[in-house]
């Protein structure tokens, strides 16, 4: 079953109605956060099989290191793709990443295996610039979260901006890291790609393009608040995982090669921005973000080079805020800062709002359920592909049969 829609667990009772293709399930539940672990990614309880973290990691790692990068970029790879699973975003876990990896990094030249990140001067002590030389994007958005949260700890807020970048797949999960160690953190990355039709256009110009913010506020309502989105209406990792599971696209998500809608993600060539004008201004955003880092040309990136001294590789951007330099110190009613904000989110889903949520929910239920299975959730297509990979590198398959289910 495929959820549709979800009502939150923010009030003392709440009713849940999870709307799927022929059934609707109600579900009465007080207001701990920790019980989202039933929520949207855990609906048909039979749908997950459950992969030991341990043996997921030492996959993940076995199949970078198999390309040359070093122990350390391949942990951190793999940690990226095992904490995407972990909290439910089935669009850039480990499959999309290793895909990635073999079609535009390190076996066509887009990323560099060991590859060193170059700090570029800066006469402005709270930004850095970097060159990353084509590194594991996952390995340069860590540290680039580590250094911005070093420079906010002085400055109060910080960038970096990182040219030269090769893909870091879940934004999300670097700003809900920095969320959980009590920041407030963005980041934005021109994608691989440019997949995405500009509004009113007919040729993709774009890419898919994600914004990703991460607050701290799990003192407030019991998980870090984190907002991450491609700018697209859905992400190309979602139409892959949609064609390895048989289902359709939603309406109004994409064209075919005659730029017609199509719902089939096997005709899918390109991809249309969310909330039309909107979402166009998001992910162009992101093309000025990198027009101004050193990005090139948006049609050009990821693609082989045609034209001598250009460029196609993407760019990052990374802003991380110490919650003390946002504190103006006048709450009302002698609240403290965590305190006013939890006044703040409690009124929003308040006055009877209760079939709203809040922006990480999901992924907080999925987390608790992971956790809860003493695992990573695949569904069995997945795992099939997993195994496709443990072949690939002379590793006996997971079998299956004898694999818990969730």
């Amino acid at each position: 079953m495929q959820p549709q829609a979800i009502l939150p667990v923010t009030r003392p009772v709440n009713r849940f109605y999870l709307k799927g293709n022929q059934e609707t399930i109600r579900l009465d539940m007080g207001r701990d956060p920790a019980m989202l672990g039933i929520l949207l990614p855990s609906i048909a309880m039979s749908e997950f099989l459950v992969i030991p973290r341990q043996d997921h990691d030492a996959l993940v790692s076995r199949a970078y290191q198999s390309r040359g990068y070093t122990a350390e970029e391949s942990a951190e790879g793999a940690k990226l793709a095992a904490e995407a699973a972990r909290h439910g975003i089935r669009t850039h876990h480990a499959l999309k990443a290793l895909h990635l990896d073999h079609l535009f990094g390190s076996a066509a030249g887009g990323c560099v295996p060991g590859a060193e990140i170059e700090v570029l001067p800066s006469r402005f002590p709270a930004s850095e610039r970097w060159n990353a030389n084509k590194k594991l994007g996952q390995s340069v958005a860590y540290r680039a979260i580590d250094r911005a949260i070093e420079l906010a700890d002085q400055y109060g807020i910080a960038q970096i901006a990182v040219d030269n970048a090769f893909h870091y797949l879940w934004g999300g999960g670097y700003v809900m890291e920095a969320a959980e160690r009590g920041y407030y953190a963005y980041t934005n990355c021109t994608s691989a790609l440019a997949e995405v039709v500009p509004f009113g256009g007919k040729f993709p110009t774009l890419g898919t393009n994600p914004h990703s913010w991460g607050i701290p506020s799990t003192e407030a309502n019991g998980f870090p608040i984190v907002m991450d989105w491609a700018t697209s209406t859905v992400a190309m990792g979602r139409v892959q995982a949609l064609k390895r599971e048989g289902k359709m696209l939603p309406p109004g998500a994409a064209v075919d090669a005659n730029g017609q809608p199509t719902i089939d993600p096997n005709e899918v060539v390109a991809l249309l921005p969310f909330g039309g004008h909107k979402g166009y201004g998001m992910s162009l955003l992101n093309e000025i973000f990198g027009g101004l880092i050193g990005g090139s040309l948006p049609t050009i990136r990821g693609r082989k080079l045609s034209t001598g001294g250009e460029k196609n590789t993407p760019v990052f951007y990374f802003q991380v805020i110490h919650p003390d330099a946002l504190s103006g110190g006048n709450f009302a009613q002698g609240r403290d800062q965590m305190e006013n904000l939890k006044a703040v989110i409690d009124d929003i889903l308040g006055h009877g709002n209760d079939a709203s949520m809040l922006p990480g929910q999901i992924e907080a239920g999925a987390r608790k359920r992971s956790d809860a299975a003493g695992g990573l959730l695949f569904t069995e297509a997945e795992i099939g592909e997993f195994n496709e990979i443990n072949a690939e590198l002379g590793q006996p398959a997971w079998d299956v049969s004898k694999l818990a289910s969730a």
